[in-house]
């Protein structure tokens, strides 16, 4: 079974992250470097939170079927 890559850069405030753990929200969604709108959990991105967000470039393994493997940060905002 073959994976692909998705780049795309992701800006989230605090305050907005926040809506994840109230239940407000539970996907963020955004524009990869190719055009296409991508949506996930918002738990994927979880260990790049800071206490101003999150800020960066990242690439997005994913499977053929488009189920998560891994992701990882490109840069440091």
């Amino acid at each position: 079974m073959g994976t692909r890559s998705i780049r795309f850069r992701l800006r989230l405030t605090a305050e907005q992250y926040l809506a994840f753990y109230r239940g407000v929200a539970r996907s963020v969604s955004v524009v990869a470097e190719d055009g296409r709108r991508i949506l996930f959990p918002a738990g994927n991105v979880r260990q790049y939170l800071t206490e101003t967000g999150i800020d960066g470039y990242f690439e997005m393994e994913v499977t053929e079927e488009n189920k998560f493997v891994a992701i990882r940060r490109l840069d440091e905002g």
